[in-house]
């Protein structure tokens, strides 16, 4: 059972991750991204509004209520996306996290 799984998670891996060639038409270093004190003040509004959004209770609200705090979050997380980047983990490496982390458990 244990090689099956293995076998077949390792055959996934090698499919999806594949081999990708990447040619940089320039090699240009990459720009550190400095924070105005304006866009460092908004992150911090939008990070404390997700936090309260995160401690109600919507047992008690209505439908639309629910609705429109999706709504906000979404725009929430478009708005923090444009300012400020992130931290992006390819497929490959997600699933090959997530093996490890089940063979190691």
């Amino acid at each position: 059972m244990k090689k099956t799984f293995l076998s077949l998670s390792l055959m996934m891996v090698m499919l999806l991750s594949g081999v990708q060639q990447v040619v940089a038409s320039e090699n240009l270093p990459k720009e550190e991204k400095v924070f105005t004190d304006d866009e460092i003040q908004r992150l911090k509004e939008i990070e404390s509004r997700i936090f309260e959004i995160r401690e109600m209770d919507f047992s008690e609200m209505s439908r639309e209520e629910k609705k429109d705090l999706r709504s906000e979050l979404k725009d929430l997380n478009k708005e923090a996306r444009q300012r400020g980047g992130g931290l992006y983990i390819s497929t490959g490496a997600l699933i090959i996290i997530l093996i490890l982390l089940i063979i190691l458990l």
